[in-house]
């Protein structure tokens, strides 16, 4: 026992290899510890040793049941996108605690965390509020609660999380901008001012990034649309300087797509799932959390959330080890194997998000457009939505939204230009897709959404062979969590005011506007509220 509590205190300090070395140390002299068997585990995947720490794990379970096991144990198979299998271990968490067993507040923030990253925000709740009740001086603990509560609706209760949050850490940049998220702010209540202060107080580089987001947010919320926008030019100008961004690595992944669609379209299709997943498609932050909410109001359909099931099951059916999930190698591997185990690895991988099974569930990556062609032969039965949206008005929201810094899939996001140039290749393969799956791809406009709501969503539900739903028209009413930057917008009516917000901004447009001129993309007629445009304009923008 004292070499395990010493084990532990190298752990916590950050010493994995001496910790490694004590655990296989213990397990030599002891083969029935548990404790041993799990710190080992514990250890190995601290040093990047998944799978071997996984075989630990599974060992001292196989010796003793126990909560905190059961909890790393489902850390760690996410880890390796093994999801039904840690939804499966963070039951056995909950039946040991059920069962009378106590947890420290580590085990309980672990398992808040597995059932965030499993979307299953609510279930997540419990397990942050109990580490926070032990432990009320972590930050971490806090920070995971505050967001947790934002995601589920809470805003009251996010609200005071986070300010408790910043009370104890008042630098917190991650704080300051969930907090910044959680409502729209308004002109007697927002926190502008703190931004600026804290903002100017740091040099540290992540930290300047966050705030920057959070104040052009804020500011955007109480009415100061230049001065927000200034702030973001600024703050993304700093960013991407410090990151090595090419357009041409995505433009040769589009290029990829295109060119290995006859083999994929000739592949072989063996037993494909009959089942009928609606896939929402499209650049980010364009509609796409809107029409889930709209479509998760059905009384036949639930949101699973957004998925990485398809990009996995081709990655998978690739053989390819290479670092990103979507890229050229793994395309050109992955053209001409048989799409119905594809299509069933998906449907195998994605059951453990679906809330209700045997329900007809949505899938709102938005990034699957670049699958859509796959995704139709894979899966034949599956429906799928485009949701698009004026190309100077994707550019500007994509522009404001911060997504996810550790992936590189969204690097194109802090240059306008850039975002122009990944907004044409979007246009060129939906266009290419329209080609080749005829009316298998439904396009929606989101500003033909907002200005006709209930004609809209009735062509949606049709396409979906959904019969009609009084429900889909109150969709700021669903309860359910959402987890993306839409959240406190889709809890609210459809409104307007996001409508050509961008010429506001036309001025700093100039060098996205090139960019569409140079592509032969219309900014003046395409997408003009109550009007068709041109016809050879409007082809290619519903393409």
């Amino acid at each position: 026992m004292p070499n395990n509590r010493r084990t532990r205190s190298l752990l916590q300090a950050g010493r994995p290899m001496d910790a490694r070395s004590m655990a296989m140390s213990e397990t030599i002299r002891d083969p029935a510890s548990a404790e041993a068997r799990f710190l080992l585990g514990v250890s190995q995947v601290a040093l990047g040793r998944i799978r071997e720490g996984i075989a630990h794990l599974h060992d001292a379970i196989s010796l003793a049941r126990s909560t905190e096991y059961y909890a790393h144990l489902a850390r760690c198979l996410l880890m390796i996108r093994k999801d039904g299998d840690a939804r499966d271990a963070l039951r056995e968490a909950e039946d040991c605690l059920a069962g009378g067993e106590k947890a420290d507040a580590l085990t309980h923030d672990t398992m808040g965390c597995a059932y965030a990253r499993l979307g299953s925000h609510t279930d997540s709740l419990p397990h942050f509020a109990a580490a926070v009740r032990a432990e009320p001086g972590n930050r971490q603990f806090r920070y995971n609660q505050a967001i947790a509560l934002s995601f589920v609706g809470d805003t009251d209760a996010s609200e005071k999380a986070f300010e408790t949050l910043l009370a104890l850490d008042p630098h917190n940049a991650r704080a300051h901008h969930g907090l910044a998220g959680v409502r729209r702010q308004t002109t007697n209540r927002n926190h502008v001012a703190r931004l600026r202060k804290v903002r100017a107080g740091t040099r540290d580089q992540d930290a300047r990034l966050l705030l920057g987001y959070a104040l052009a947010k804020e500011l955007e919320d109480i009415g100061e649309a230049q001065d927000s926008f200034r702030c973001l030019l600024k703050t993304n100008s700093e960013y991407r300087s410090r990151i090595s961004y090419d357009f041409a690595h995505d433009a040769a992944i589009f290029d990829a797509i295109e060119t290995s669609w006859p083999q994929f379209a000739s592949a072989p299709v063996a037993k494909p799932p009959t089942n009928a997943p609606i896939f929402i498609v499209g650049m980010p932050r364009t509609g796409t959390t809107l029409v889930d909410r709209i479509l998760s109001s059905h009384p036949d359909v639930v949101s699973a959330g957004e998925l990485q099931a398809f990009p996995l099951a081709v990655k998978a059916a690739s053989g390819t080890r290479t670092r990103n999930v979507l890229d050229v190698e793994t395309l050109l591997h992955a053209a001409g194997k048989d799409l119905g185990q594809i299509g069933r690895s998906y449907m195998e991988r994605a059951a453990s998000h679906v809330p209700t099974p045997r329900t007809r569930f949505i899938d709102k990556f938005p990034g699957n457009f670049q699958y859509a062609g796959l995704i139709a032969r894979a899966i034949p039965d599956a429906t799928i939505i485009c949701l698009r949206r004026h190309p100077m008005g994707t550019v500007v929201s994509n522009f404001k939204n911060l997504f996810a810094t550790t992936s590189r899939y969204y690097q194109y996001s802090y240059d306008l230009r850039e975002i122009a140039q990944y907004y044409v290749r979007f246009d060129r393969l939906m266009a290419f897709w329209k080609r080749a799956l005829p009316g298998r791809i439904l396009e929606v406009r989101y500003e033909d959404l907002v200005e006709a709501q209930e004609k809209t969503t009735r062509r949606i539900l049709e396409h979906c062979v959904l019969p009609w739903s009084e429900s889909c028209l109150t969709f700021h009413e669903n309860a359910s969590p959402v987890s993306t930057p839409s959240a406190a917008q889709v809890r609210r009516p459809i409104y307007r005011d996001a409508l050509a917000r961008w010429r506001r901004h036309e001025a700093a447009l100039t060098d996205a506007r090139d960019v569409f001129d140079a592509a032969g993309i219309s900014i003046e007629t395409a997408y003009q509220i109550g009007c068709p445009g041109h016809p050879d304009i409007r082809e290619r923008q519903t393409g």
